[in-house]
């Protein structure tokens, strides 16, 4: 009934999180937050979305 496997490129997933995170985390930075951790969370974000793409969670 419901398709597991995603067809998505990969790129195109883990580019669509790190933007979106990129946003929030770019707030944060303006805030007062050290750049490293936000770089650290973009990428972080860009993984977590590349395992669950590839396990079919999203």
């Amino acid at each position: 009934m419901y398709k597991n496997r995603s067809n998505r490129d990969p790129l195109v997933v883990a580019i669509t999180a790190a933007l979106g995170a990129g946003v929030a985390t770019s707030f944060a930075v303006n805030q007062g937050q050290n750049p490293i951790t936000a770089l650290g969370i973009t990428i972080f974000a860009g993984i977590v979305v590349l395992i669950c793409d590839r396990v079919g969670l999203v």
